[in-house]
Formats: structure tokens, C-alpha cells, sequence
């Protein structure tokens, strides 16, 4: 199935805000947004960049804004699309078809194409680097072996970290020394303390 198919299985979809979402998408595709279809939803992009998805569930619909943060929200009608994940994201939920006051909606998606035309949008925090912690233990195991640290030292940051946390966590020092010799083998052999489980 090509992006249009898709769309359009989308909006057809028997639902029960098949009409709402038509209704919202009838203002959207008055605007110079073009239609495509990711992350399972109709998007709209302007030159390329997402501006806003359009969006339905079991209990609500709404739309996405993808630069949301930026929207003025002088209706205080928006909130952080996953609070704690999302930087600039904002959604707009609707529960009713009867909630969607057309001139009201039409001027927030004005708003965010113009702020897209402007270039508008938020740069990603960057996170901060992973913190590993070398317990004694492994200190002691790479002086004896260098070959086991340079090992050690290609792994990723999160599985080193792993494995310092994992011989650190030992609260006995016989605990300790069973879990070194339990995970030097992983560690030249490149692999990651929980790479079973990922």
C-alpha cells in the first residue's frame, strides 16, 4: 500500500471519530501543508518538515503539533504530547466532534506553518554522557589484563556502565569476585552484561 492508500484507509476506517477526524483534516488540507503518512498517521509537512499529524484513539482524536512549544496556546488548549519525552511536541485532544470550533483550530495551524516558515523550532537538548564508575574490582582486573581493559574500553558507554554497576551492586566481596569471573569472558568476547535480553 503506497502513502495515499494509506491515508485515505485511514480516514475511511470505520471509527468512532470518523467524521471528526474528516472534519479536521478538511481544514488542514485548505492550508499549503502537503499530506503524507508517518508514524501510522496522516502527517502535514511545509518544504519537507513536519508541522502537525492528525490523530485518533479509542477515548479521543486530535492533532499533533509537531513545534507545538512555540504556539502562543491562547486558549490554553494544548499539553506536552508524552511528558518526559517530548521537547517541543504538543497535542490538541478532542473527545467530541461538538469540541472542534473551526476558526479556533484554523488559527492554531496558521500559527505553526507561519512559525515553520519562519524556522521556528526547538534544537534538542542534548543528553548528557554516561558516568561509569570503575569499582576496584575491575580496576585490579585491568592491570592484570590489559587485553580485558581495551576490551572493556570498545564496548558502549551503557554497558560498561552496566558492568560497573553490576559488580559495584555485590554487598559481599565472595559475591563480587563470582560475578568478575562470570562476566570477564562477556567482556572479551565484546558482548554486553544483559545483551540477551535487548
Amino acid at each position: 500500500m503506497d502513502k495515499s492508500e494509506k491515508i485515505e484507509a485511514y480516514y475511511e476506517e470505520e471509527h468512532l471519530f470518523k467524521e471528526a477526524i474528516t472534519q479536521l483534516r478538511e481544514l488542514v488540507i485548505k492550508t499549503d501543508l502537503e499530506e503524507t503518512f508517518k508514524w501510522m498517521f496522516p502527517t502535514y509537512t511545509l518544504n519537507g518538515k513536519n508541522v502537525l499529524a492528525i490523530c485518533k484513539f479509542k477515548g479521543h482524536f486530535g492533532i499533533w503539533f509537531f513545534n507545538g512549544v512555540f504556539l502562543s496556546d491562547s486558549k490554553n488548549v494544548l499539553e506536552n504530547a508524552q511528558e518526559g519525552k517530548t521537547q517541543a511536541m504538543r497535542h490538541w485532544k478532542f473527545k467530541s466532534r461538538d469540541e472542534i470550533k473551526e476558526k479556533m483550530v484554523s488559527a492554531y495551524i496558521n500559527e505553526a506553518i507561519e512559525n515553520e516558515r519562519k524556522g521556528i523550532r526547538l534544537v534538542p537538548k542534548k543528553k548528557q554522557g554516561i558516568v561509569v564508575v570503575l569499582p576496584k574490582e575491575l580496576k585490579i582486573a585491568f592491570e592484570n589484563n590489559p587485553e580485558l581493559k581495551k576490551a572493556f574500553h570498545t564496548l558502549s558507554s551503557s554497558r560498561q556502565k552496566e558492568y560497573a554497576e553490576y559488580i559495584s551492586g555485590a554487598k559481599r566481596e565472595q559475591t563480587k569476585e563470582a560475578r568478575l569471573s562470570k562476566i570477564l569472558p562477556m567482556i572479551l568476547e565484546g558482548k554486553g552484561l544483559n545483551d540477551q535480553y535487548r
